[in-house]
């Protein structure tokens, strides 16, 4: 190791201890802006210290959850390098490589869309999974097509021996294995669980290659699914990882029968919904590429709780509390697909935020399925910055007024919703980021959950 790159060490991590002694957090990304102002090109040393080399995970929805997964199968086997915070740009990145203990041998690192081209270009990655691409954070991001855009050209620039992990049923992302190596797709093939329709909000819906619209045998989320170009262009690719037979149990779990080249098991989550069935099947296969066989790593998975409000369960004052963060239309649109079935009597939460973390675009809003989302439900509070436009949205559904209550400050509104639940009844927490995170610090604060920068490591 160069005296550049120990130095650089060495202060990242002055800074981060420095960061968490004066209480400004748990010191996610100013050790990596340390860091890279000492070493610039500093992330490729770092990461060739990782003897097993390195794991990328990506997707619009779903890569905290997915790399969560990946790390806790691995994690037996291996001690993790893994960016648990959160903290997915290039300075989230480096801090977690600069802090890695020296035991470390393999890193899982989940990376922002519009990050991965650079990050992956200086990790020289084993393996890069990804799950898929939406709309979201427009402000940021851009449209789709240009995040796609940069992904083709990332692929392009791979060597060989990078294995590809693509969601097939995603088209954008099955197309960019079209011309590389080393690829492994999985999806879900299940015509009982798809949607008798696809989303009016759905994206990738015409033929990477010629334009024409596709035809599709199954829709399972938004553009998620079976299909296949009328003009044959493109369809679907063969999957190497499969979920059949799948079993939805409302917010209690999920479970289907796997199909990967070495055999078939069952697959048990404590996590509700397709999303998540599509989280697991890129867990497993990323764990099957770096040498773990599909049923040792489905029996890790059923005992995998949720990562940081994705369906975190909590009791508060005997009722359940089920925390859902949602961003875009489909990620909202699963969450209410899961708690549709046991939402009657319930107390719903609704809190959107429009902070730089959560986008300031929120008018994805007017493409979630509110309607006939909530039958029976006995209170909906609308909450965050962003309240009035969230009642606006819910009034065009036909909400009743009467069930429907606004206030900005989430921690009162998550109170009042508690209180207004029966001593056994559930409470449902839909939020965007940044409300999540500030309710998550509430809650800890109170006993009832761990600290976020705890709960992530």
């Amino acid at each position: 190791m160069s005296a550049r790159i120990a130095a650089a060490i060495r202060l990242a991590r002055a800074t981060g201890a420095l960061s968490r002694l004066t209480g400004r957090g748990g010191g996610t990304t100013l050790p990596g802006h340390v860091f890279l102002r000492v070493a610039p090109n500093g992330l490729r040393p770092l990461a060739a210290r990782l003897t097993d080399g390195v794991a990328l995970v990506s997707a619009t929805n779903g890569k905290t959850t997915t790399a969560a997964m990946l790390a806790s199968v691995l994690g037996a086997d291996h001690a993790v390098c893994r960016n648990s915070s959160g903290a997915n740009l290039v300075t989230g990145i480096a801090t977690t490589l600069a802090s890695m203990p020296a035991a470390a041998s393999i890193g899982v690192l989940e990376v922002d869309e519009a990050a991965l081209p650079r990050i992956a270009g200086a990790v020289a990655p084993r393996l890069i999974a990804l799950g898929n691409l939406y709309r979201d954070q427009l402000d940021r991001h851009g449209e789709l097509e240009m995040v796609a855009s940069r992904w083709r050209e990332l692929v392009a620039r791979l060597p060989a021996e990078t294995t590809l992990v693509l969601c097939a049923d995603d088209p954008v992302i099955d197309d960019l294995g079209r011309k590389h190596g080393a690829v492994l797709r999985y999806g879900i093939d299940d015509p009982a669980v798809a949607l008798p329709h696809r989303d009016e909000s759905a994206d990738s819906t015409h033929c990477v290659r010629c334009g024409q619209p596709y035809v599709y045998a199954q829709v399972y989320l938004g553009h998620l699914g079976a299909y296949r170009c009328p003009s044959g262009d493109h369809q679907r690719g063969a999957l190497d990882v499969a979920a059949r037979d799948v079993r939805l149990d409302g917010v209690r779990g999920t479970t289907f029968r796997l199909e990967a080249p070495d055999g078939t098991c069952t697959v048990s989550l404590r996590l509700p919904g397709l999303y998540n069935v599509e989280n697991a099947l890129a867990a497993i296969a990323s764990a099957y590429v770096l040498g773990v066989p599909t049923a040792v790593a489905a029996e890790r998975l059923s005992a995998f709780a949720a990562a940081f409000g994705r369906f975190e369960r909590i009791a508060v004052d005997g009722r359940e509390v089920v925390l859902l963060l949602f961003k875009n239309p489909t990620g909202a649109n699963e969450a209410l697909r899961a708690i549709r079935p046991d939402v009657a009597s319930a107390q719903v939460v609704l809190a959107l935020n429009d902070r730089i973390a959560d986008g300031r675009d929120v008018s994805w809003i007017w493409d979630i399925d509110f309607e006939e989302a909530f039958p029976g439900v006995a209170g909906i509070t609308c909450t965050g910055s962003r309240a009035a436009d969230l009642a606006v949205r819910l009034r065009y559904a036909d909400v009743e007024p009467s069930v429907l209550t606004t206030g900005a400050n989430v921690v009162s509104a998550f109170d009042c919703a508690v209180e207004a639940a029966p001593a056994d009844g559930r409470v449902y927490v839909l939020a965007t980021y940044t409300a999540m995170l500030d309710l998550h610090r509430v809650l800890s604060d109170r006993g009832l959950t761990r600290p976020f920068w705890d709960a992530a490591s």
